[in-house]
């Protein structure tokens, strides 16, 4: 199928493809695969972003890594970021950041996310994430079915708004696959995580999770909002079964 096929055709026909692979293989047959295309990685450098950070090592270090700096992160998040591109040979890490007259013009106080999360995340992630993918065909996310209730069909390769696919080569990986390839091959974890904070997004917006609560409760407390808005086109939450 041609490269300029719609993307939910696309992903559509490399589900059925790749429907009985794993994690590793997903990844790199699509590095490989013409259906995909260009492809680049988008990492938070979050609480299990090294997962697939070290599978990118071993495939090609100088893979594009795209990371979200939205100005709001924990210290400790640059600071990991910094020690897993280090530890890992990451040669090709590319820091986004919205533009300053953005900024200026609609946070010039910083303060946006207190009144509208979702706009703060839109000026913040969403705009300059879709401004880096630009000469991308397609992405890979870290997203996995099991984080919440809007990824629960979520598969390999969905349709990107009709613009890209997104790859999610973890979509089926359950909470203990995650922990077991982080403890196998010795990597870092990010310091939060020990202080309570499984799911690790920006300061303002992130709390710490309690004994029995969801791993995902800290992000957004006491509001509706379950996404960032990087996984959504037309106000709606793309999942694998839209494809």
């Amino acid at each position: 199928m041609p490269l300029n096929a719609p993307p939910h055709i696309r992903a559509a026909h490399l589900n059925k493809r790749y429907k009985h692979h794993g994690a590793l293989s997903v990844l790199e047959r699509a590095f490989r695969d013409a259906e995909v295309g260009k492809l680049a990685l988008v990492s938070s450098f979050g609480a299990e972003s090294v997962v697939l950070l070290h599978m990118i090592s071993r495939i090609d270090a100088a893979t594009p890594v795209l990371f979200i700096d939205t100005e709001m992160l924990f210290a400790q998040t640059l600071q990991y970021q910094t020690e897993v591109a280090d530890k890992l040979n990451l040669s090709n890490v590319q820091t986004v950041t919205a533009k300053r007259d953005d900024l200026f013009i609609h946070d010039n106080e910083g303060l946006l996310h207190l009144h509208n999360p979702d706009a703060c995340c839109a000026l913040r992630k969403t705009e300059p994430l879709q401004r880096a993918l630009a000469p991308y065909d397609a992405w890979i996310t870290g997203r996995k079915r099991f984080q919440a209730g809007s990824r629960a069909d979520l598969e390999f390769f969905e349709d990107d708004g009709g613009q890209r696919l997104k790859v999610n080569p973890l979509a089926h990986w359950a909470r203990e696959d995650v922990a077991e390839y982080m403890t196998e091959n010795r990597l870092p974890r990010h310091p939060l995580v020990a202080q309570g904070y499984p799911s690790i997004g920006c300061a303002p917006c992130t709390s710490p999770v309690g004994v029995g609560e969801d791993p995902r409760a800290g992000r957004w407390r006491d509001q509706t909002k379950e996404e960032c808005g990087i996984h959504i086109v037309d106000g709606k939450v793309i999942r694998g079964s839209a494809a």
